[in-house]
């Protein structure tokens, strides 16, 4: 068990156990072999390049950050670039085996996206009242008149003919239609077009639709930048490396990056509910993007999405809970509900089912118990480090190491229950506390989502090393989700009330590891004809060993131990985007579940569920 007790913790969590209603997850923890780190719960990928050479006149510049609106609003809608970037179109064409064919259609549409965006812009100039405005939204169409010259030279690299490919399909179609509606002025709290009358409100539809373009710049300079960094400048050999090259030059980057200051220029002084408008057209610009990506035709297998391709595949995805499915550790969650209810004074100790301490000599008993774990994984970690660094994958042996993690667990469970710190838990406490818990923004809807779509022969399970799993079991209970079979330590009661004893069940990552083990051949022993893909999720060094006996291994956040002891043990940390690009680069044949094996000693990085969702389960 991680403890993650500290002062500020305590009362920062009991504020939350109080309140009626769980606040927004603004914050999450992370534990390292050094300290406890407050991290922001939403971190999504680094973002890049994808639009065109020209750049806006300097006089526009505005202080761009995430406090200005574009930021916001990539920031809060960044779930569906990964839905983009995730696409089987995005991941073949940075693989370089996109079929020319599918290029050639993409191509054709992107010249009418192209079209749409240059009228747009006219429209938008004609609306501006400042000089600056106009000068600067006529560098935008310039700068999209280039672009389709671009195009031209793709038309001639490619030898395609793109006459042969005139008709719009229904996602290009929803997009323009879209875009040049908005930049007509027929936005929801806005005259009739005809009727705009002064200077002001026609500024409002030059705003609003640089609200519905810059999605679509931004979305690109991501996309063109991620793959930049994954296209090796030496291969040569790469059919699609003049687009990449294009779309992640700096000459990109710069306009995208103008283009979220133009619309912050124009948005400084609008209202909040003129602001509302701005979002969800910046919304619906996100959507139409990620299904127009999804529009183009494949005919070739690909990686993604992965349950897609293994539905005829029993599927087993486990999962870590305590800062993998939740904001702040369990043990805090458990330590607040012991103070919060224990007896303030001797007086109030009188008929208590059990003998407790007073809150103030709990609180200090928890700090204790605090610190002498944080200085023993300290050493514990130091102690695994101190072995003969290995010049490849050994399994055997960070399984050996992992011995004394295992016993260092086992020995601070011991003072746990010794301190009787965890005596008189009322269940309905506990139940209340998992119902109100924080969790990760997108573990839930992973989970639903796998559980509820047809046809897919998946199991969730959750291990963890949590005291009890009733507030595990109340936490998805709440939002609707029964069917995650729970596997961690149980508190023993009495007529409701905690004992101060835990029946250990996963105390440890050997146990976490023989529990897994365990449940996979379960499933094999229940239906002997079928393959089975296993995916874990966890965060920490006590997932360590699932996450590399699984096929796919997918490590949620950045602790600094986990990495140490991986690395140190010849494992690979590589980012999924990463990893699935090299995966369709090797990929000709029907996706099998060979494609992905376990201990082959690298496991995949995510920032967040968002990006893990965007990867299995792909656009709904």
């Amino acid at each position: 068990m991680r403890f993650l007790f500290s002062t500020r913790l305590l009362n920062n969590s009991l504020d939350l156990l109080r309140s009626p209603r769980a606040a927004a997850p603004i914050r999450s923890l992370s534990f390292d072999s050094k300290c406890l780190v407050f991290r922001s719960a939403t971190n999504p990928m680094a973002v890049a390049a994808f639009s065109s050479a020209m750049a806006i006149p300097p006089n526009i510049s505005v202080n761009h950050s995430e406090e200005a609106l574009p930021g916001r609003l990539w920031i809060k809608f960044n779930r569906e670039g990964l839905f983009s970037i995730y696409s089987p179109f995005a991941v073949s064409l940075a693989a370089g085996n996109l079929k020319i064919e599918t290029f050639r259609h993409y191509i054709s549409q992107d010249f009418h996206f192209l079209k749409a965006f240059a009228h747009a812009y006219e429209l938008a100039a004609e609306c501006a009242d400042d000089d600056d405005d106009k000068l600067a939204i006529s560098a935008l169409r310039k700068s999209v008149m280039e672009e389709l010259k671009m195009h031209d030279s793709f038309v001639q690299d490619w030898d395609l003919d793109i006459n042969k490919e005139v008709s719009v399909n229904s996602a290009t179609l929803r997009y323009t239609e879209f875009l040049l509606a908005t930049a007509s002025g027929k936005v929801e709290g806005l005259k009739a077009p005809g009727m705009l009358d002064t200077p002001f409100e026609k500024t409002k539809v030059a705003a609003y639709t640089l609200g519905a373009v810059t999605p679509c710049m931004k979305l690109y300079a991501f996309l063109g930048k991620e793959f930049g960094a994954l296209l090796d400048p030496s291969d040569v050999n790469h059919p699609y490396k003049k687009w990449v090259d294009n779309y992640s030059s700096d000459a990109f980057q710069v306009s995208a990056k103008q283009t979220e200051d133009l619309l912050e220029k124009l948005s400084v002084s609008m209202t909040g509910e003129e602001l509302d408008i701005i979002e969800k057209l910046y919304q619906q610009a996100m959507k139409l993007e990620v299904e127009f990506f999804h529009a183009q035709p494949l005919t070739q297998p690909t990686i993604v999405p992965l349950l897609k391709n293994h539905s005829k595949n029993d599927l087993v995805i486990f999962s870590d809970f305590d800062l993998t499915c939740t904001v702040v550790d369990s043990s805090a969650i458990l330590a607040e509900i012991a103070i919060v209810t224990a007896p303030k004074d001797e007086q109030s100790q009188s008929g208590q089912q059990f003998h407790r301490m007073l809150s103030a000599d709990l609180k200090n008993t928890w700090s204790l118990l605090s610190r002498q774990y944080t200085e023993h994984y300290e050493e514990c970690i130091e102690n695994i480090l101190n072995k003969e660094k290995a010049d490849k994958f050994d399994y055997e042996g960070l399984c050996k190491a992992l011995e004394q993690h295992s016993e260092f667990e086992k020995n601070a469970n011991n003072r746990v229950i010794e301190s009787g710190v965890l005596k008189g838990l009322n269940l309905e406490d506990i139940k209340r506390a998992g119902e109100r818990l924080i969790l990760q923004d997108g573990c839930i809807n992973v989970f639903q989502k796998i559980l509820e779509t047809e046809n897919l022969n998946a199991k969730v399970h959750v291990l963890s090393y949590c005291w009890c799993g009733d507030l595990i079991r109340a936490a998805f209970s709440a939002r609707g989700i029964d069917a995650v079979e729970v596997h961690a330590n149980e508190f023993t009661f009495e007529e409701s009330i905690s004992t101060g004893q835990i029946e250990r069940k996963v105390e440890s990552p050997i146990d976490k590891a023989q529990q897994f083990k365990s449940i996979l051949q379960n499933r094999k022993d229940h239906d002997k004809d079928k393959s089975l893909l296993t995916v874990y999720i966890g965060d920490s060094v006590g997932d360590m060993l699932c996450l590399l006996e699984a096929d796919i291994g997918i490590v949620v956040g950045s602790s600094s131990s986990l990495r140490r002891v991986g690395t140190h043990f010849g494992v690979s940390f590589v980012p999924l985007l990463a990893g699935i690009v090299q995966k369709q680069k090797q990929h000709t044949q029907e996706v099998s579940s060979s494609t992905w094996k376990g201990l082959s000693g690298t496991l995949y990085t995510v920032s967040s569920w968002a990006e893990f969702h965007s990867f299995a389960l792909g656009w709904e």
